[in-house]
Parts: C-alpha cells; sequence; structure tokens
C-alpha cells in the first residue's frame, strides 16, 4: 500500500513544481487529489506536441510532459471562483492532512483557501505554497518561472561553453530543473512536517521559493564564490575544481572522464600510453592540474582522439577510471542497466490501451513504490471523489455539472 497509505493530499498546483511533489508522495501511497479547472485542467495537459497516441494513433488530449507528472493521482474540476467549489474545497480539507498550492502570493486568500482560513477549519493542517520568490520580500507579488529563476539565481551563469569559445555563453538546463529541484524540497519539508505533526498534533505553513531553491542547489559552486568573493564562471563540460573531469571527443564520439583523484588521473594516462604525464610535476597532482589546465587539456585530447568510444570506455573500466558515453534517449532506455533497473514501466490507460512511463527511482524494501493509477484523465474521479469523501448523491452532482462548478 505504500509507506504513506494513510495521507490524503489536495493537490491546487499546476504545471511542474508542485505536481512533481504531488507524484512522489501518490507514489509512496498517498492518496493525491489534483484539482483542475472544468473543461481547461492543468495548463501542461496542452503542452505539446508531443500527445499520447489512443488505440488508433490519433492523438488525444494527454500531452507528454502532463503525463511525466501526474501518474498515482485521481483528478476532480472544480471551479474554485465560486462559493461552490470553495465550500467543497473546505469540506475536503476536512479530512486532508496536506494541500500543495502554487497561486501567486495572496490569491487564494480572496477565495478563503489560504492557509490561516483552513487551519481555522483543520488545526493540524501541512499547508505547502510554492511560488517563484516566497511569501515575502521584495518581488514576493512578481510570477516566477524556471528559466527565469535559472538566471536569477546564477546557475545559468555558470553553465554552457567558455565565453571565449564558440558558442559560449550562459545556458539553461535541458530540463526544468528549479521546478524539479523545488518539487523535491517541497516532498522533503512535507515529510518532516507531517513526523512534527505525528509527535506533536500540530500542522503548519510550508513557504517555499524557487530562487531560494535554485541559489541553495547550486551547492559547492555558490560555496566557492562565499569562499573566494570570486564569481565562478562557466566552464562547459569541465569541473572548475578537478582536472580531468570532462567530455573528450575519441575518433569515433564523445565520452566523459572523471578522474577525481590522482591514482584515477595515473590510470587514464597509462591507458593512453602516456603514463609519463602523472610524473611530471605539472600534472602529478589535482590543484596542479586546475593550475596547468591550458596545457593538460589540449595534450589528453590529442591521446583522446586515437582510440574509439569503446575502446575508451572498455579500457577505463577495465583501469578502475570513471567513465562513460553521452547517450541520446534511445540508447537511454536500451541500456542494458537501465533495463535491468526497470526504470521504464508500462500502465494501462482509459484512452490508449496503455502508457509508456518513467518509473519512480525509489526502491524502498519493506514499503515499495505504489503503481496504482496512470496520469488521470481530466475530471475523470469527480464524481467518485464527491461521492466517496462528501456523500454526495447523484442528483447533487448533476447540479453542480449544471452550474459548471465541477
Amino acid at each position: 500500500m505504500g509507506a504513506l497509505n494513510h495521507l490524503r493530499v489536495l493537490d491546487l498546483s499546476r504545471v511542474l513544481a508542485g505536481p512533481w511533489c504531488g507524484q512522489n508522495l501518490a507514489d509512496l501511497g498517498a492518496d493525491v487529489i489534483k484539482v483542475e479547472r472544468p473543461k481547461a485542467g492543468d495548463d501542461t495537459r496542452q503542452w505539446g506536441p508531443p500527445f499520447l497516441k489512443d488505440s488508433d494513433g490519433q492523438d488525444t488530449s494527454e500531452a507528454a510532459y502532463y503525463l511525466a507528472i501526474n501518474r498515482n493521482k485521481r483528478s476532480i474540476t472544480l471551479d474554485i471562483s465560486t462559493p461552490e467549489g470553495q465550500e467543497i474545497i473546505k469540506k475536503l480539507v476536512l479530512e486532508t492532512d496536506v494541500v500543495i498550492e502554487n497561486y501567486k502570493v495572496g490569491q487564494l486568500k480572496k477565495y478563503g483557501l489560504d492557509y490561516e482560513s483552513l487551519k481555522s477549519l483543520k488545526k493540524d493542517l501541512i499547508y505547502c505554497s510554492i511560488t517563484g520568490f516566497g511569501q515575502t520580500g521584495p518581488y514576493a507579488h512578481r510570477a516566477g518561472y524556471d528559466f527565469i529563476v535559472q538566471g536569477m539565481g546564477g546557475f545559468m551563469s555558470v553553465t554552457g561553453e567558455k565565453e571565449d569559445l564558440p558558442g559560449g555563453g550562459p545556458q539553461k538546463a535541458g530540463v526544468a530543473i528549479t521546478d524539479i529541484f523545488t518539487g523535491m524540497y517541497a516532498t522533503s519539508a512535507i515529510l518532516a512536517a507531517v513526523v512534527h505533526r505525528d509527535r506533536t498534533g500540530v500542522g503548519q505553513y510550508i513557504d517555499l521559493a524557487l530562487l531560494d531553491v535554485q541559489v541553495a542547489t547550486m551547492a559547492n559552486v555558490a560555496s566557492n564564490y562565499l569562499a573566494s568573493g570570486v564569481a565562478p564562471k562557466s566552464w562547459g563540460n569541465a569541473s572548475p575544481n578537478i582536472v580531468p573531469y570532462q567530455t573528450f571527443k575519441s575518433s569515433d564520439g564523445w565520452i566523459i572522464v572523471a578522474c577525481g583523484n590522482d591514482g584515477q588521473y595515473r590510470h587514464f594516462v597509462k591507458a593512453g600510453g602516456q603514463e609519463e604525464l602523472a610524473d611530471d610535476p605539472r600534472f602529478a597532482t589535482n590543484p596542479e592540474r586546475v593550475r596547468h589546465r591550458d596545457t593538460l587539456v589540449p595534450i589528453l585530447s590529442a591521446m583522446v582522439a586515437k582510440k574509439t568510444k569503446k575502446d575508451w570506455i572498455d579500457a577505463l573500466e577495465q583501469a578502475g577510471v570513471p567513465c562513460g558515453p553521452i547517450n541520446n534517449f534511445q540508447e537511454v532506455f536500451e541500456n542494458e542497466q537501465v533495463i535491468a533497473r526497470g526504470i521504464k514501466m508500462e500502465m494501462p490507460h482509459p484512452k490508449a490501451g496503455k502508457v509508456n512511463l518513467v518509473r519512480s527511482p525509489m526502491h524502498m524494501s519493506e514499503t515499495p513504490v505504489v503503481e496504482k493509477r496512470p496520469p488521470p484523465l481530466l475530471g475523470e474521479h469527480t464524481d467518485e471523489i464527491l461521492k466517496e469523501r462528501l456523500q454526495m448523491s447523484d442528483a447533487d452532482i448533476q447540479a453542480l455539472k449544471n452550474k459548471g462548478v465541477v
């Protein structure tokens, strides 16, 4: 049933950060109700192509983007701008453990669905707000988007090729990392709040900001600046602190070589027939290799270019040097390790018959991840939830549908 099968979550969030958190909780067994706008639903439902194909090979209304972040949830459509919609949310909250929302600061207060209003109904409620810039500060009322925050939080200043090389300049990540990390931090914070509530009976409010998360996840890069006062710069596919720790072009493709210590470096150059590079005092230790990077890297690049990608990977794996290929996603899902770990999974789907998804990476011996339902169709569980949670009759539900509330 999953470790969190005792938790009920009301997910009022859209797009990525909040839904990613909700999916994590659902994977762990929580009953997550995704609240969506009638007719339109979550914006990501239309963020395509590509869209999921039905059994006839035609596009459905389910974008691949939406499918990636909403499995194991139930969907209810609800117009929370109406008094009836607000009343339904309040009734659902009475038997909900966690609320997740990512509306603009103050927007839910006008509907009586902010933390203080809902806390008055349920004292031990855990309420997680996700915004671009948090609930305080001069930017609090600004809309925050992953791309913008990647720039503001310093990530793009250290990502991409070096500015003095062709193609150099700031570069965003290939995936919305700020949203993903925020969803992960939200998951951790919510679980900590659940533990606190279970021990004390007291709920709490969680204020998560994309900008805070982006700066926090810069880790050693931010620490380098704080320690030195020198703003880090972009290094392309190289590390500012370790050499060699980068990509090299072999005779038939690119490889990654990551020498984390002097012993691995010696094995690397020995595999290339140039062990004398490990005895040269300019290159014998990592600090010296970092200082003499511009001299050493061209030598290593010429060395790597003499062999094929397979020859290098075979040789370096035998020598115990961390290395690997740079795969496209066809190669990712054909990789023997990816297959062995079961990362790709298939679930039944009411429109397509089946849908291929990426399995949660959480492997737990006693409470394994739950795979109970595919990403829901828009409003797929509206009737079910209203009957189950609020004991509404068919006539009650039809009246709400006639008014456009659900």
